[in-house]
């Protein structure tokens, strides 16, 4: 997919913080996209289908380029649910997680995140040729210098807002300005609201409706 720079967005954001040099703008651009990526899981992304090894319970994530992975949305293996799972609740049911013992090997059920890179699937596989597909919510890298185009041309608005709220409040600054702040915050909230609002329900959904059950 394309990718649209973060330093795209310094002309929209340059002239409400006269003085501010373009390379902290960029970083608080990125910061803004994360912030947003985070809690709209606007960044939806199906990677591709990743085939178990024997005895191997760990495996990386493939997001897209300057990506990593924020939270699995939806997880299947061999197209039957692979259902979330926390670490605790997985010893609780089975306490001596992962086994080296290959009669404990089983098809994976669960899957379990612990950090962006990887994931854990329990239990620990018996076969070399299940695969496992996965629909995963991103967010920029820190490192990264811009996103997929689609995604932050739709949340640009979002970004942006965001950026400046964080940028206006920097203490004894030229530009500062925390009434300015104040408004690019509450706008910063009402984008990332709809926008999360949106992805929730789908963009092709028809607005939701009430209808009145007939009397018996």
């Amino acid at each position: 997919m394309a990718t649209r720079l973060f330093s795209d967005l310094v002309n929209r954001i340059a002239p409400s913080v006269p003085g501010c040099p373009q390379p902290v703008i960029i970083t608080y651009v990125r910061n803004a996209a994360i912030d947003v990526c985070e809690r709209t899981n606007a960044w939806r992304y199906q990677q591709a289908a990743i085939t178990m090894t024997a005895g191997t319970f760990q495996y990386s994530f493939v997001p897209e380029s300057n990506a990593e992975v924020y939270s699995v949305i939806t997880a299947n293996i061999n197209g039957n649910e692979l259902s979330p799972i926390t670490l605790e609740a997985l010893h609780q049911l089975y306490p001596k997680y992962p086994s080296a013992v290959t009669a404990e090997r089983a098809t994976p059920q669960y899957f379990f995140q612990l950090n962006p890179i990887t994931f854990h699937v329990a239990l620990v596989p018996i076969n070399s040729t299940d695969k496992v597909n996965m629909f995963v919510s991103q967010r920029p890298t820190r490192a990264s210098t811009g996103m997929n185009e689609a995604v932050m041309d739709d949340v640009e608005d979002a970004v942006m807002h965001g950026a400046l709220q964080q940028l206006l409040t920097l203490p004894e600054r030229t530009w500062s300005d925390t009434e300015l702040a104040a408004y690019h915050a509450k706008q910063f909230i009402f984008k990332v609201t709809e926008r999360r609002a949106r992805v929730n329900i789908g963009a092709a959904r028809a607005a939701p409706t009430v209808r009145q059950s007939a009397w018996c």
